[in-house]
């Protein structure tokens, strides 16, 4: 996983519990890296995975709703350094489906070597975008909070299920545009 992705989890650490939890799930982490990360490095998933696991241990809250949050922070710190995405789409719909033919590609020039789930997507029903999440890493949480916080930035009223295929690793989204009463 690239540094910016856990420096990010580190900051949204101490900025929502303190810096003495970011010590503390550190030190109680083997991390190869040491949890010296910079954002430009690239780390080995699980690190992510023990530190997060380490939060859960110290805040009673649970894994897959820190990863989810998580998620949704990270979305916002992506705005912030490329806000350029989201000012070409101006609807969830829009900005989901050119994550893999856009985002990503644009994500690999700036990060060569990056390891980024797929994809597939359907809008054969109206109103409906239907994502399958793919990744080699078990991250279907975070895709999750990534969508939510998508959904957040947009304040569009759109309802997502989520079905895992795969523990972690696949999931179906399936995004429904809430009808306006």
């Amino acid at each position: 996983m690239k540094g910016m992705v856990f420096t990010s989890f580190l900051e949204m650490v101490e900025n929502k519990f303190s810096l003495s939890i970011v010590d503390q799930i550190i030190e109680g982490s083997d991390l190869p890296s040491g949890g010296s990360y910079t954002s430009v490095g690239t780390y080995h998933h699980n690190e992510m995975i023990q530190l997060i696991v380490q939060l859960s241990q110290r805040t009673s809250i649970p894994v897959t709703d820190l990863i989810i949050t998580f998620g949704e922070y990270l979305f916002t710190q992506l705005t912030e350094l490329h806000p350029q995405f989201l000012e070409e789409n101006s609807t969830v719909f829009s900005f989901l489906q050119k994550v893999d033919s856009y985002i990503h590609v644009e994500v690999r020039k700036l990060y060569p070597g990056a390891e980024l789930p797929a994809f597939e997507y359907d809008t054969s029903v109206e109103g409906t975008l239907i994502m399958i999440y793919r990744s080699s890493r078990p991250f279907a949480d975070l895709a999750e909070g990534l969508i939510n916080g998508c959904i957040q930035h947009y304040g569009e009223a759109i309802n997502v299920v989520r079905e895992n295929l795969e523990e972690g690793t696949a999931a179906r989204f399936i995004l429904s545009k809430a009808e306006v009463r």
